[in-house]
Formats: structure tokens, sequence, C-alpha cells
């Protein structure tokens, strides 16, 4: 096992001890990077490791979301890992491509996991994504660009997210979670 896998190994052992409702969760995603296939590659479709961010403003009280144009629902910013076993600068490395903004700061630590099921398009079958998720901290630019993976990006505050049941199960969770975080 390399180094980022130990890392990832560890970090999901100890979001277990942090997030007990979750540890049936986390052990998943452990089993997953114990794999003897490559859960890095999105080729991998019993499986694979995608990762996300939190896009938060400096001040910590809204969040960047991108109306996914294969989903069509709004969320987080991230994409697949193609093979880069250091996720949270994967997750970075997508914050970037698909918001435009510069100097963004990515906070240590993983901040959420979501194994969620993603539908056949496009020829490719049906597969559970392993979500990833870390907290990015915008700058002071916030002028963001859409790209072609979107249909708009647009910032939310985020403890109307929380409440919003029309908000996507996992955004309402991650708004839970940092509105916690910051009590």
């Amino acid at each position: 096992m390399n180094r980022h896998d130990q890392d990832l190994a560890t970090a999901f052992a100890a979001y277990a001890r942090r997030h007990p409702d979750e540890a049936a969760a986390a052990g998943l995603f452990g089993d997953l990077l114990g794999d003897a296939e490559d859960p890095f590659r999105r080729e991998r479709l019993a499986g694979h490791f995608t990762a996300s961010c939190w896009l938060v403003d400096a001040g910590g009280t809204r969040v960047l979301l991108t109306h996914h144009r294969k989903l069509g629902l709004w969320l987080q910013l991230g994409g697949h890992a193609d093979g880069e076993r250091d996720l949270a600068i994967a997750a970075l490395k997508e914050a970037e491509e698909e918001s435009g903004l510069t100097g963004l700061q990515l906070e240590p630590g993983l901040f959420d996991l979501d194994r969620h099921w993603i539908p056949e398009h496009k020829g490719v079958p049906a597969h559970w994504h392993y979500d990833v998720r870390y907290v990015v901290r915008a700058g002071s630019d916030e002028a963001y660009v859409v790209s072609e993976e979107s249909h708009d990006l647009a910032w939310r505050a985020i403890d109307a997210l929380a409440e919003d049941p029309g908000a996507d199960a996992s955004v309402r969770r991650m708004a839970r979670k940092w509105l916690s975080r910051a009590a």
C-alpha cells in the first residue's frame, strides 16, 4: 500500500470514529481501497473513487454548487480521480476546473463521504461512486466561470441549504455538518 492509500485508510478510520452513524459507509470505502482492481480509475465499473469539494466562500456562509449537466441536480463540485491517488489534490483540481476560481485553499482532512449510484449514461453502465469530499475555501475573487460540465453555478446560503427539502440529501447533510462544525 502506498503512502496516499495508507493516508486514506487512516482518514477513513478517523472519519468512522468522528461520525459513528456513518461508520458502515466508511467501512465500504476502506474495503474499496483494499481492492486489487484499481479503484481510482473510472473504468472500474464495480465502483470507483471520486473526489469532491465543499467550496465555501471566505466568510464560510455560502457554498458554490453546480447544476450538474448529466444528473440535473444542484451538487458540490467534483469528479473522477482518473488515477490520482491523492484525492484531496483531485478535489482541488476539480474545484479549479469546474469553477474557474483561482486562489482556492484546501483544508486538511476529510469532510464527508458519500456512496451513491450513478445511472447508465451514453453507454456507460450504471455503477457506484465512492465520493470522498474535502473543504475548499475561496479567496476574495468569487467570479466563477460555468464549465461545460455544468448547466450553471450558484453561491447558496449554507443555512438555507440545511433546511431545503428540495436539495440533494447529501448536500443537506454537508450543510448540517458545516453548520455544526462552525458552531
